[in-house]
C-alpha cells in the first residue's frame, strides 16, 4: 500500500529545536518541515552546489574564502534557474498536506528555504 506521507515524514531527520508558544506559523513550517527536508538532502545539496562550480568553470577555486561566501550567496539569490532547482529538491519530499501550506505562503517560504540552504552550503565551504 502507498503511504508516502508517512514514508516522507518517517525518513526525515528528528531535530531538537525549542519549542515556543510564540511562534508563528511560518516559523513552525519552517521548523517542521523545512529544516528537516533540508538536512535529509544535505548531501545532494553539497554534490548539485559543486555541479555548479564545475559547469561555471571552476572560477570558484580560484576566490578567497570571504569571497567563496559571496559567490555562493550570488549563486543562489541571482541564478533563478539554480535556485529553481534547490527549491525542487525541497518541495519533492513534501507530504500533500504540506504543499497545500507551502502553496499560502510561498513567497516567504521560498525566503526562508534559500536562506537555509544558503547557510548550509557556506557552512559547508571546506567540503568545496
Amino acid at each position: 500500500m502507498n503511504d508516502r506521507p508517512n514514508d516522507l515524514i518517517k525518513i526525515r531527520p528528528v531535530l531538537n529545536l525549542k519549542k515556543s508558544s510564540q511562534i508563528t506559523d511560518e516559523e513552525s513550517f519552517q521548523n517542521d518541515t523545512l529544516r528537516p527536508i533540508i538536512k535529509l538532502q544535505s548531501p545532494v545539496l553539497i554534490e548539485t552546489y559543486r555541479n555548479y562550480i564545475i559547469k561555471h568553470k571552476n572560477v570558484f577555486y580560484e576566490l578567497s574564502n570571504e569571497k567563496k561566501l559571496d559567490y555562493i550567496e550570488n549563486s543562489i539569490n541571482k541564478n533563478q534557474k539554480f535556485r529553481n532547482l534547490l527549491k525542487g529538491m525541497i518541495i519533492g519530499l513534501f507530504t500533500i498536506e504540506e504543499y497545500h501550506i507551502y502553496k499560502k505562503n510561498s513567497s516567504s517560504l521560498n525566503k526562508r528555504m534559500m536562506n537555509i540552504i544558503l547557510k548550509r552550503l557556506q557552512d559547508n565551504l571546506q567540503i568545496f
